[in-house]
């Protein structure tokens, strides 16, 4: 036996109807009204502090780091490797500490201080000692990975996990070297350790 009285369907047509009317009499419209969304691909402006240096750009706010220093600045020293956060190659440096660039948004870290492998030597050119050491120990073949091996390097050194051969081996695992350079890169590390001045 069919209900009487409105189907369900009905009522709901209903009440979105009377939704959109209430938003027409009020003025708003729900693509326009002020709580909605930015549209996507809607470009926006960012101040980047890279390599001590300020960068006024407008990008897409969906912009990875990464390519906004690959493809905006031209620092193609990050490497674009899994461009899933997986390899470590586009190890940079934010607020000090290490960030994968391809895993970062753009506009998530506006006006925070980033340091990329250009700008990890010194200010006379000199390079930084775990840059020498790298060179000193062989640490690198094919050299791909070396720039994002080179950024986590000094950060697992700051952060205080470079106390063991097996500690570097575990803070930097998420670093990958297909040449397999791992057991130079350890002796590297635990050479500029004693250099790098680290309170």
């Amino acid at each position: 036996m069919k209900p009487s009285g409105p189907s369900r369907r009905a009522v709901l047509a209903g009440a979105s109807g009377a939704s959109a009317a209430s938003l027409a009499l009020a003025g708003a419209h729900p693509a326009t009204s002020q709580t909605a969304p930015p549209a996507p691909g809607a470009d926006m402006a960012v101040t980047l502090e890279v390599n001590g240096r300020s960068h006024a750009l407008t990008i897409d706010p969906r912009q990875t780091l990464l390519d906004t220093l690959r493809e905006e600045l031209a620092l193609t020293g990050s490497k674009k490797g899994c461009d899933h956060g997986q390899c470590g190659a586009c190890t940079v440096h934010v607020d000090g500490r290490r960030v994968l660039a391809c895993l970062a948004l753009t506009a998530s870290v506006a006006g925070r201080p980033i340091t990329t492998i250009e700008g990890l030597a010194g200010p006379g050119g000199d390079l930084h000692p775990m840059q020498t050491a790298f060179i000193e120990h062989d640490a690198f073949q094919c050299g791909y990975c070396t720039p994002g091996q080179i950024m986590s390097a000094v950060g697992c050194v700051k952060e205080g996990h470079a106390g063991s051969a097996a500690e570097i081996a575990e803070y930097m695992s998420g670093n990958l070297c297909r040449c397999a350079a791992y057991p130079n890169i350890v002796a590297a590390i635990e050479d500029a350790k004693s250099r790098m001045d680290v309170a």
